[in-house]
């Protein structure tokens, strides 16, 4: 029902700009015959408005990926750069919780690891709404800061890397990966909130690792153990999956010849405040000089930026 609601909601969209688009058609006409200053003017401000939405309906038609109006979940590990780096995770933590508050989108913590001086060894969230993997898909690789730091005495300027993971939340029958139950080694813990502290009693935090692949899932957001085992294993699959999926794109782009390996050195975005002002996005190019609203979650230029490049 979501799905089929998203499509009458494409397809009603287009046919009301089409419809508008033939109305203005008919106004340049008219203003064409009569040679009046007040319809020609009235056409003008018409097709400016329709521009405007037209490149809307555009921007609509970007979230065409398979699941770009699925939820997302979301995993910030800081980098290279010690106790900065682990400030700057928290920084892009903050960064996302204020751009779903903007759009309305569902927040909650999967898991939450604190920093043992500041900031956050790991987070992964999961953000509800439509588009919301859309949006973010873009979002995914290494964040680069350039600043001041607070951390040393002399405060001098310090780099810090911190990379994010998106992933789609997609439903469990959208899902083609099975897990052996040999190839898992699965543990309890007790749950942490911000700050360290232990906010439940009981072992009801899970944390899972996949054997032949590496991967480590962990989930803490669940009342009880059995909850979490099932979330952490359903974010196991979705992050294999994903696993699977760039590996087809990757051969694809290879035999595209646009293929470049993406490596830590290898940031999507710079975001500098010291010497100067500047977060600048190294794929679309696009640039702004307002950090501090960019910080506090005024991305939609750049995921807009990127998926008109992409």
């Amino acid at each position: 029902m979501r799905e089929l609601a998203q499509l009458r909601q494409t397809v009603d969209n287009f046919r009301a700009v089409e419809q508008r688009a033939q109305d203005a058609g008919v106004m340049i006409e008219l203003a064409e015959e009569s040679d009046d200053a007040s319809t020609a003017t009235e056409v003008e401000v018409e097709l400016n408005a329709l521009e405007g939405v037209i490149e809307k309906v555009e921007l609509d038609l970007m979230f065409s990926g398979p699941h770009d109006h699925s939820d997302a979940i979301v995993t910030i590990q800081p980098g290279a750069g010690g106790t900065d780096a682990q400030d700057w995770a928290q920084m892009l933590y903050r960064m996302y919780l204020r751009w779903a508050e903007q759009h309305n989108f569902k927040v909650s913590e999967i898991d939450y690891t604190p920093g043992e001086e500041a900031g956050i060894k790991n987070v992964t969230l999961s953000i509800q709404g439509d588009r919301v993997f859309g949006y973010l898909r873009g979002e995914r690789g290494v964040h680069r800061l350039v600043r001041l730091s607070p951390f040393n005495a002399g405060s001098t300027r310090e780099t810090s890397f911190a990379r994010v993971e998106v992933y789609p939340d997609i439903q469990e029958d959208q899902i083609d990966i099975e897990l052996n139950p040999r190839d898992l080694e699965i543990e309890t813990y007790k749950s942490q909130g911000a700050g360290g502290q232990n906010v439940q009693k009981n072992e009801t935090a899970v944390r899972v690792h996949h054997i032949p692949s590496g991967l480590i899932v962990t989930c803490q957001d669940q009342r009880s153990m059995r909850q979490n085992r099932e979330r952490a294993l359903h974010i196991l699959k979705v992050r294999l999956q994903e696993i699977e999926e760039r590996k087809r794109e990757v051969e694809l782009k290879k035999l595209k010849g646009e293929f470049v390996e993406a490596e830590f050195g290898n940031q999507i975005r710079n975001y500098v405040l010291h010497p100067y002002q500047l977060v600048k996005d190294t794929r679309s190019n696009y640039e702004t000089s307002n950090t501090a609203a960019v910080l506090n979650g005024d991305l939609d230029a750049f995921m807009e930026a990127y998926l008109r490049g992409s």
